[in-house]
Order: structure tokens, then C-alpha cells, then sequence
């Protein structure tokens, strides 16, 4: 069966891969779009498999938070470069996988992998989909979820930096603006801080028994400290430890937007539940950081000109 140049352009549209790829499709498959399509998508999941071994070190966090707030999902997803990261599939597909964690709740990277997210297609089948069409490695690495409460969201850098912010408010003040806005800045200072516990009463006590360690060693070495009876160096650790609570503890944070004032969150969330007439409490938060932990390859560029004019 002949084919034409429109059908080619027909197929490259339907498959987004490239002309001369469609052409040869199209020829092995004498002229059967259908055929041609499936021979792209074999194509596909094979380039999928040959790019696995790249490293995915960018990409986007994305979250999805339910119009009442009842439910949240954050993803990260990963790839190569960051030119990559913003295609508008790239991104609407790790979108699209926010929404599905809150709303499907999967248990596992495993089962959330394996779930439908579009008719007939799992969550890896669009991946392989998407790394054969962008050409570039893609994984999709974790996910977050909060159910119950209020979750608000915070994206930095589009898709940088991602966090999910759950707190609970009491029925007369749930709806209020000034709660909404109260956990928006709250989900800003976690991006911008990095609080490693929500917290002080977080932190677990083989966390504190060695930064109590480090502390009263390097008390102990401070020649200004020469002399001092050892209930003195236990106090100055302890004032260490408490200043450890203000760098590391949401609630004993200074609150970033206080201009000054030295408010901590923990007094800030109080103030304002005091002023709406009703009680706030903070439960949790979640916050990624894209390609956080992963290895990037170091590219000696001038090695590889090098190596190619060889």
C-alpha cells in the first residue's frame, strides 16, 4: 500500500517522533497507519530502555491540592536536562501525576506506577511514552500525600522546589482567608528554611543525644571556656541546643515575614488563630527539592570536542 507525504505528516503529528522515522514506519508497515503507529511505539519502549541508564537529575516538582483542601499530592519527576524539563508534556504529565496521588492515594512507588492515569494507559506507559517522544531519560521518583485537615501547596522556581503544608483549623474559621494565607507563608518559609522537624518535640532523642555531643566537645575545646567548672559548659550547651530548636524546628523558627520582630512561627500561627476566634494547629509538612541526592554527571565539554575531532 502507497503512502503519501501527508500521511507521514499525519503520523508524525499522532506520534510526535521524527519525519524520517515516520517514513520508514510508514514503509515498513506498507502504508497501515495503525501498523505504523505500533512500530513507533515499540521504537519507543526500546529507546526508553536504552535511555534508562542516563541520569534524570532535573525535572519539576508539581502538586495538586483538592478545591477544599482535603486532600494533597506532591510528585517529583526527573530528567536529564533542564531545557527538557520544560516541555509542556514533561510538564503536564507530572501534573497530572499530582492530582492522581491525592486523589487515588496509591500505596507505593510500585502501585502508583501501575495505575491507570489515562484510559488504558498506566503511569509508566505514558512515561515510556513521553522519554521515547522527548528523548530524554524520565523517572518518576516520589510522592507525598496529605488527607484530612487543610493542605496548601508552595511551588518555587517553577517546579524546584515543591511543598505540601497540612494544618488544621476549627470548623468556624476553616473557610477564612487569612487561614489560607497563614499556610501559604508557612509553606514559603518551609521552601526557603528547610526545617528538618515540624517541631522541637520532633526531634528524636539519638538526633539530640549526638548534637548534645558535637556541642559539649567543642565547648570543651573553646579556649574562652578554659577553666569552666562543667555545670557552666552543660548550660552553654544547652542555650546551643536551643538555637539548634530556632535553625531546624518550623514552630521555633523566627517567622520570615515578622520584619524583624522575632516572632516565631509557632507565635505567629497563635496570633492568628487568636485573631479569627478560633484554634490552629500545623501538622505536617512535606517538601522536595528537584534532583535532591542524585549525582549529576560532570560534563568535561572541552574533553568531548576533543574526543570528537579525534
Amino acid at each position: 500500500m502507497a503512502f503519501t507525504a501527508a500521511d507521514v505528516k499525519k503520523l508524525r503529528e499522532m506520534t510526535d517522533c521524527g519525519m524520517m522515522e515516520c517514513k520508514k514506519a510508514l514503509t515498513e508497515a506498507d502504508g497501515d497507519m495503525d501498523k505504523a503507529v505500533e512500530l513507533l511505539r515499540e521504537k519507543g519502549l526500546a529507546t526508553a530502555a536504552k535511555k534508562a541508564g542516563r541520569i534524570a537529575a532535573e525535572g519539576i516538582c508539581a502538586a495538586y491540592v483538592s478545591p477544599d483542601g482535603a486532600c494533597a499530592g506532591l510528585v517529583e519527576v526527573n530528567i536529564e536536562t533542564d531545557f527538557a524539563a520544560n516541555n509542556a508534556d514533561f510538564r503536564a504529565f507530572a501534573n497530572d501525576l499530582a492530582k492522581l496521588v491525592a486523589e487515588k492515594a496509591p500505596a507505593d512507588m510500585d502501585a502508583f506506577t501501575a495505575m491507570e492515569l489515562v484510559p488504558g494507559k498506566s503511569v509508566e506507559d505514558v512515561r515510556k511514552e513521553l522519554v521515547a517522544t522527548i528523548r530524554e531519560n524520565m523517572q518518576v521518583r516520589r510522592f507525598a500525600r496529605y488527607e484530612g485537615g487543610k493542605t496548601v501547596s508552595y511551588i518555587h522556581m517553577g517546579g524546584k522546589i515543591g511543598v505540601l503544608l497540612n494544618m488544621e483549623a476549627s470548623a468556624d474559621i476553616a473557610g477564612k482567608a487569612e487561614v489560607e494565607e497563614l499556610g501559604k507563608d508557612l509553606a514559603m518559609q518551609v521552601a526557603a528554611m528547610n526545617p528538618l522537624f515540624l517541631d522541637k518535640a520532633d526531634v528524636d532523642e539519638a538526633t539530640l543525644a549526638k548534637e548534645k555531643e558535637i556541642l559539649l566537645i567543642q565547648a570543651k575545646q573553646d579556649e574562652k571556656n578554659k577553666g569552666k567548672p562543667d555545670n557552666i559548659i552543660e548550660k552553654m550547651v544547652m542555650g546551643r541546643i536551643s538555637k539548634y530548636f530556632s535553625e531546624n524546628c518550623l514552630m521555633q523558627q523566627e517567622f520570615v515575614k515578622s520584619l524583624g520582630d522575632k516572632v516565631t512561627c509557632e507565635k505567629h500561627v497563635a496570633e492568628v488563630a487568636k485573631a479569627l476566634g478560633g484554634t490552629i494547629a500545623i501538622k505536617g509538612f512535606k517538601r522536595f527539592l528537584t534532583g535532591e541526592g542524585i549525582e549529576k554527571k560532570a560534563d568535561d565539554f572541552a574533553a568531548e570536542v576533543a574526543s570528537m575531532v579525534k
